[in-house]
């Protein structure tokens, strides 16, 4: 009974012609009234092989080194990590390695990570409303493995040595134990080896290596908890120490004297709550501007969510002035959507134009305020603006035990850790590469 599945039986009529029965033959006594008899015609369609499928899979989620780094970092929030470090070489088309110390995974989770739409962050469509992760599709990491040398090493805390794995081109070649701390690292090896088509669009060095410190930067605003370190060909590019609000986190990326020109924007509407840091409309200039926005803890674009901070702004600078903006938005599950794309780069509300009113509303409240009026005085403390991301739950806890659902410190508890902090925040001794948007 076992026949080639690459042909497919039809059955031909002298009245109707070549008319397809089942995608192969079951063995009957005869043939149908009105059949003549069978016909083997050759199928043109095939099912991709997995390797393929993720080669192809990887077009969408590594488009350059950057991309990868984005992928492996966020992986590396999610696993509630405190310390990332990032090293690439020749802006990560060489090398890119990422150590976390995040809760890492035992043998059979690291390797089942390597499997696409393999992931711990979700188990039904419904969790899709209310995901809490940066990462949820299950596809980085075997699209990654897919164009690269990858090697995986992890470690539970439970566990008594780790695991590393090997893969070559999204076919394992090894795995084994290694000794190693609690965390993970990935290490990725001569990217788009086997795909030269792709290699040839990356960009020169530098150009890569600033890609790669964008996103860690845009990365670091979303999670100012969290250390972060980047280094390039051995010279160190970020250092971002732990910080205890989001003003801390932009002087350390970009020098206390440009966190002085920002001021706190708080607002709450319809359930839909955004805070951040705009910049006093005298300090605003044109041209290059910083402009980050976030939703539930997760970056993303959105050029119609910043015209309609630019329309906050109308009556007090011209148009030509782009100020600078970190915007944080909480929204209620199920009013956005976050599985847009597999970059997950971009998101879509339930009802945009609400969000895009309350954002323009805020913006124009808080420029009729004191705080932002025109000052010589050039030692201004930075305003205070305690972050609290949220995070995954760790094992065997829920989100509502971790009670890890709100972007910021409540009011109260704001205050208290205001008042503990030194109003003065000094710039880190790291530098960071420009970027904005």
């Amino acid at each position: 009974m076992s026949r080639r599945l690459s042909r497919t039986w039809w059955l031909r009529s002298p009245t109707s012609g070549v008319k397809v029965l089942e995608p192969w033959p079951r063995l009957r006594p005869g043939t149908p009234s009105g059949f003549t008899h069978w016909v083997n015609m050759p199928r043109t369609i095939e099912v991709l092989p997995d390797r393929v499928a993720n080669q192809i899979a990887a077009g969408e989620v590594v488009e350059r080194p950057a991309s990868v780094v984005k992928e492996l970092v966020e992986n590396a929030l999610d696993a509630r990590a405190t310390r990332i470090d990032i090293e690439i070489e020749r802006g990560g088309k060489r090398r890119i390695r990422v150590t976390d110390d995040g809760v890492g995974m035992g043998r059979e989770d690291a390797l089942a990570s390597l499997n696409r739409h393999a992931t711990s962050k979700i188990r039904a469509a419904s969790d899709l409303q209310s995901v809490g992760t940066f990462g949820f599709r299950g596809e980085a990491l075997p699209s990654i493995a897919a164009v690269s040398r990858l090697t995986l090493q992890t470690k539970a805390e439970s566990d008594p040595l780790g695991t590393r794995v090997r893969v070559n081109g999204g076919t394992i070649t090894g795995f084994d134990d290694t000794p190693r701390r609690r965390g993970t690292t990935v290490e990725v090896s001569t990217l788009f080896f086997n795909a030269p088509a792709r290699s040839k669009f990356l960009k020169a060095v530098g150009a890569e290596a600033r890609a790669v410190s964008d996103v860690v930067s845009v990365l670091g605003l979303a999670n100012a908890s969290v250390g972060f370190g980047l280094t390039s060909g051995g010279r160190v590019l970020l250092e971002l120490p732990p910080a205890s609000d989001l003003t801390a986190r932009i002087a350390a990326l970009w020098g206390r004297e440009e966190a002085t020109t920002l001021i706190a924007l708080s607002t709450e509407s319809d359930g839909i709550e955004v805070r951040g840091l705009i910049q006093r409309p005298d300090a605003a200039k044109s041209g290059f501007r910083r402009a980050h926005l976030f939703v539930n803890g997760r970056p993303f674009r959105s050029p119609a969510l910043l015209a309609s901070v630019d329309r906050g702004y109308r009556t007090t600078i011209s148009e030509k002035v782009r100020p600078w903006a970190f915007l944080y938005l909480r929204m209620p599950p199920g009013t956005v959507d976050m599985n847009v794309h597999p970059a997950k780069a971009e998101v879509r509300f339930r009802d945009a134009a609400v969000v895009e009113s309350i954002v323009e509303e805020a913006v124009r409240a808080v420029l009729t305020s004191d705080s932002s009026a025109a000052t010589l005085d050039t030692q201004l403390a930075p305003p205070q603006l305690v972050v609290l991301e949220p995070r995954p739950p760790r094992p065997g806890r829920t989100r509502e035990e971790e009670s890890q659902t709100s972007l910021f410190l409540s009011a109260d508890a704001a205050g208290s850790a205001g008042a503990a902090a030194s109003p003065d925040i000094a710039a880190s001794s790291g530098t960071a590469a420009s970027s904005g948007a």
